[in-house]
């Protein structure tokens, strides 16, 4: 099983390259914000374990906010360039990449940046500029690329052979069956079907995974021994307890909350980038709400969730929503702002009514520490669940995209789940009747 990364690379664009910069990006796509797999800057179709891929101008629009109630405004350069991803592998491995086959491309890119020198060293530079994420979600954890392209390749080899008009009770499942592997053999032998073998799970990984899972369980025994020989701290913990408690009410009932309507040519500008494919990117950026407190609880939460997507989620689905390929959560200035990128399936608006039908909680635990979020009680109540003012709260702080790739476009998560089982029962020596009549309807 090979495991999924993130990567991320943010520098600060110079005075007066906005523009350029903004014109050089649009000479990467196809259609606005839909890249071209074989740009001459960044040629993404080339490298075979890139998930998916963007290049995004972050602006501060959203720091005035602050101001408007009086509270201080962080430091932060007037725009940011993000270069960001998802790949099979190491991140590092991927941006190496990227240095070795795309350098002239990076450098024309880069050189719109503060501080870039024609003459460093790309893969270095790469690297002091990197980011990683806060917390990062795969949908399901060691699906390559490769893998996604030959189940893909094999669904429909499948399904050529199979009639439409098949009444599957009144046939015998096992003899369809072995046709069609056959057919596959065949396929394969002659050079028309490459279905690789899965790469062995990187040890490093699975001991990395392994002690990382069980973090959390040494620390609450460690806790359970400490009380066990100083009962006294017992009580200074439920008392710390409380105060927190009482601290999170303080702040829920006093923080400003701040949803207007967002700009309407903003906003008509982010649906000119959508709906080009099945699959839609989505780009956020906001500051996390003043004080110590606040800033302590995200960067708690964040860690909660980045271990719930390693090791509870990332098996198709994140709480009960099925429609996300990745995401993730990355702190930027200081974590005085955190940024927010994802892919997934359907509509902008299907994607956020599916978050506010199935897991609104889930939304208020990973962005309520954000200022202006529509009004929590108990951090996971309220908040999403204003369903008008989350939509326009998202709206304001989402941004454009200007450059977006996906290495299977067409193909959504379900489409992708329906091949892996397919590919599954490909590879299953034997099956019952009932198991084979239902891998054919898979077809």
């Amino acid at each position: 099983m090979t495991p999924q990364s993130h990567f991320m690379v943010i520098a600060a664009v110079a005075d007066g390259r906005e523009a350029s910069l903004r014109k050089l990006l649009d000479t990467m796509n196809l259609q606005p914000g839909m890249a071209d797999p074989d740009n001459a800057l960044v040629p993404f179709g080339r490298f075979e374990r890139l998930h998916f891929a963007r290049l995004a101008l972050l602006p501060d629009t959203t720091l005035g906010d602050l101001e408007a109630f009086d509270l201080p405004r962080p430091r932060v350069p007037p725009l940011y360039l993000v270069f960001l991803g998802e790949c099979d592998g190491p991140g590092a491995i991927q941006l190496a990449e990227f240095a070795q086959t795309a350098g002239d491309g990076l450098r024309r890119i880069f050189s719109h940046c503060e501080g870039f020198d024609a003459d460093l060293d790309l893969r270095a530079w790469l690297k002091s500029h990197s980011v990683p994420a806060t917390a990062g979600y795969v949908n399901r954890i060691g699906r390559t690329v490769r893998q996604v392209r030959e189940d893909s390749a094999l669904q429909r080899a499948l399904a050529s052979q199979v009639p439409r008009d098949i009444a599957a009770e009144a046939e015998d499942p096992q003899a369809l069956r072995r046709l069609l592997l056959a057919f596959v053999q065949a396929e394969q032998l002659e050079g028309r079907l490459l279905l690789s073998s899965p790469e062995r799970t990187p040890s490093g990984w699975m001991l990395r995974n392994f002690l990382h899972a069980i973090a959390p369980l040494i620390a609450l025994l460690v806790l359970v021994l400490l009380v066990l020989r100083w009962p006294l701290l017992l009580p200074l913990l439920l008392l710390a307890a409380a105060y927190l408690v009482w601290t999170l009410r303080r702040h829920e009932k006093s923080d400003p909350e701040f949803c207007p309507r967002p700009d309407r040519p903003a906003l008509l500008e982010m649906q000119r980038l959508e709906d080009h494919d099945l699959t839609n990117s989505f780009t956020a950026l906001g500051a996390v709400k003043p004080g110590l407190f606040r800033r302590w609880l995200t960067q708690l939460i964040l860690y909660a969730i980045d271990y719930a997507c390693r090791h509870v989620f990332g098996r198709g689905h994140l709480a009960r929503v099925q429609t996300i390929h990745f995401a993730r959560w990355v702190f930027i200035d200081g974590k005085a702002r955190v940024l927010f990128a994802s892919n997934y399936d359907g509509s902008h608006e299907s994607y956020m009514d599916d978050f506010i039908n199935k897991a609104a909680w889930g939304l208020n635990l990973a962005f309520s520490n954000g200022f202006g979020w529509p009004r929590t009680d108990w951090l996971l109540k309220g908040g999403a669940r204003h369903e008008l003012r989350f939509k326009y709260y998202q709206r304001r702080h989402q941004l454009p995209t200007q450059v977006w790739y996906r290495a299977y476009p067409g193909l959504t998560l379900t489409d992708l789940e329906r091949n892996r089982r397919i590919r599954e029962g490909f590879d299953m020596h034997q099956m019952s009747d009932a198991q084979a009549l239902a891998w054919l309807r898979l077809l």
